[in-house]
């Protein structure tokens, strides 16, 4: 699809949406340069509907995504609902995957990294915004890179690259 353009972003709804909803922040103000696009914009599932319905419409999403994001939480890795379905999504679409530790940690955190990505193409970067911009604007075209190499496994920043961002 020519127009796929999003950022499907996945996360415990319980527990971290909040750390979605600062995402929605940093994309609002105007004052930086953070963005992406959300691709739970593009429709709306209630908690209410049935388990086919909602899978029919994070598929929608899915279908007009270009990048996956996981906000690696406490519970993430122990999700079993929807969270699971969302990340062999992204893997059996290619997508490139930026796995966001909300612990602050620079690298894969074993304990917390839903064991399916643990051994999969996948970038990991901490909760701020600067680092996570980099990744949504970089991460793709090393994605790509690494994968035509048939490379997998977890990468994170070298940390010439926390210092150009200035963290």
């Amino acid at each position: 699809m020519a127009y796929q353009n999003k950022t499907y972003v996945a996360f415990d709804g319980d527990s971290d949406i909040h750390y979605f909803r600062l995402m929605q922040a940093w994309k609002q103000n105007d004052n930086t340069p953070f963005n992406f696009h959300d691709a739970h914009g593009l429709n709306y599932s209630n908690d209410s509907s049935l388990r086919e319905s909602i899978l029919a419409q994070l598929r929608k999403r899915f279908d007009n995504t270009r990048r996956f994001v996981i906000l690696v939480g406490n519970n993430t890795k122990f999700l079993r609902k929807f969270v699971p379905w969302e990340i062999d999504q992204a893997l059996r679409r290619g997508l490139p995957i930026i796995c966001v530790n909300l612990n602050g940690s620079r690298q894969i955190d074993y304990q917390l990294c839903p064991t399916t990505l643990q051994s999969e193409l996948a970038v990991h970067v901490p909760f701020q915004q600067k680092v996570l911009q980099y990744a949504l604007e970089h991460w793709g075209d090393s994605h790509k890179q690494y994968a035509a190499a048939g490379k997998s496994g977890p990468y994170s920043y070298k940390p010439q690259v926390y210092q150009q961002l200035g963290l």
